[in-house]
């Protein structure tokens, strides 16, 4: 690092992260699982329940790498899990990420054509179709991850001479930054933006035809509405900001290897760290997309009717044989 730029103090990766982590675990398992059987119970919506069951997979795949990483960043930022298994974590981040992005595009190409165009999609998203569809994406998105894997992931550091620490990158070490740098642009348009763009252009024209038709039923436009909600924020609290600073910072970190020392370095590193923190949201928020499609929210009430009626029955069971034994003693 360049003599007249000061490093960052920040142990958000040693104190924050693995408590965001911890609670995407937790509850990201709860609610996909939940999520999923519902979706399995269901037999209508095929194309929207393909799609949602991979989002589900995409989640059940990166979930179980956290109570590594989360052991990894509680150490201060120290791994002992190896270099192959740094390596398949990450790269289970990336089918993650990009496999969450890939089918909520579907969804919303699948959502378009049901509206704008029903009789030309009547019958067309089969359940082999919508399979199909799914192998593509799957295959898609492993082939823009698996460069990833091919960059340096793992390195060690000699922190005094009888302690060693070995450091798993999110990206990779400072000497290939420059290269990793083109490779995450590339992985940012086709991965994100593309699909992004896409994702507008379907809802805007939905909601375009939704405006100026009167015909349509009044629920189907307010689920539609709410749909975009969701995948506004998504995007916005999980997706955008993840994908600004880490190729801002990438930029930052190969400047600095050059001799040069940015102004901005320090908060756009702060945000890059957030932003970390802000992307595994999405497998706590992707269930909102199952409450919406499925009908988990009717199912969610139901359950708690049955929970309060259980615990009515068992407070006036309980009540009551405290008054019989209380009335025997007397």
């Amino acid at each position: 690092m360049p003599g007249n730029c000061t490093s960052v103090e920040y142990d958000f990766e040693s104190k924050i992260l693995p408590s965001i982590y911890t609670m995407v675990l937790i509850i990201g398992l709860g609610a996909n699982g939940w999520g999923m059987k519902s979706i399995l119970q269901k037999q209508k919506k095929v194309g929207n329940n393909v799609f949602l069951l991979n989002i589900g997979l995409a989640n059940f795949l990166f979930l179980p790498t956290l109570p590594f990483l989360s052991a990894y960043y509680f150490m201060n930022s120290n791994w002992i899990f190896g270099d192959a298994f740094c390596k398949i974590t990450r790269f289970c981040f990336n089918l993650n990420l990009y496999g969450s992005i890939g089918f909520l595009t579907c969804i919303s190409v699948d959502r378009y054509l049901a509206i704008v165009h029903p009789l030309k999609a009547m019958g067309r998203m089969t359940v082999r179709n919508t399979v199909a569809i799914s192998v593509m994406v799957w295959v898609l998105v492993s082939v823009q991850s698996l460069p990833d894997m091919l960059y340096l992931k793992t390195s060690t550091n000699n922190t005094t001479k009888t302690n060693e620490t070995a450091k798993c990158y999110h990206t990779t070490s400072t000497q290939y930054v420059e290269d990793y740098l083109i490779y995450s642009l590339g992985q940012t348009l086709t991965g994100f933006c593309i699909p992004f763009l896409i994702l507008l252009g379907c809802y805007g024209h939905v909601i375009l035809v939704l405006c100026q038709s009167n015909t349509i039923d009044k629920e189907v436009k307010q689920r539609s509405l709410k749909l975009l909600f969701i995948l506004i924020l998504l995007f916005s609290v999980c997706y955008i900001p993840y994908h600004i600073f880490r190729n801002l910072n990438l930029y930052a970190r190969g400047l600095l290897k050059k001799g040069q020392c940015p102004t901005w370095n320090n908060g756009v590193f702060s945000a890059h760290q957030i932003s970390r923190g802000l992307v595994c949201l999405n497998s706590v928020l992707n269930p909102l997309v199952y409450l919406h499609i499925t009908d988990i929210s009717t199912q969610f009430n139901k359950l708690l009717l049955r929970s309060c009626h259980m615990l009515n029955r068992l407070t006036v069971s309980r009540y009551g044989s405290v008054q019989a034994t209380q009335y025997t003693q007397d």
